[in-house]
């Protein structure tokens, strides 16, 4: 993972989404020869609530949730409803410009490809 992304955990820069309280969801990184997929684990979260941004060589997830009205009188509820924040320094070898992203059942798949100059290639002999 050290070669992929770091982790910041530094505030917020923007005032009113410091003030926002966030849970840090949890995240697998893969490789494969091409790049890298971060697979970040949102649920509750869906398309229309999910933002994501690359900014200063910085990948920033943000996923906002809503708990469903409730008819009657909650007695007991476990599910939580603070939103999702979680930002990762990008290794100079992603291309930012290419990075893709998909969500499926509460989990945000991102690819991220590794930037052409830096896979490995093969050298022909003439």
């Amino acid at each position: 993972m050290n070669t992929l992304v770091r982790e910041n955990r530094s505030s917020a820069t923007n005032g009113e989404r410091a003030a926002e309280q966030f849970i840090t969801p949890a995240a697998t990184v893969l490789e494969n020869a091409d790049g890298y997929t971060l697979e970040v684990e949102t649920p509750g979260v869906n398309k229309e609530s999910l933002e994501m941004w690359v900014e200063n060589n910085e990948l920033t997830i943000l996923g906002r949730r809503s708990l469903p009205a409730v008819e009657g009188t909650l007695l007991h509820r476990e599910s939580r409803s603070e939103n999702f924040r979680r930002t990762f320094e990008l290794d100079p070898s992603i291309d930012a410009e290419k990075i893709s992203a998909k969500i499926e059942q509460g989990v945000v798949s991102l690819t991220l490809p590794k930037a052409e100059q830096v896979k490995p290639r093969k050298i022909a002999v003439v």
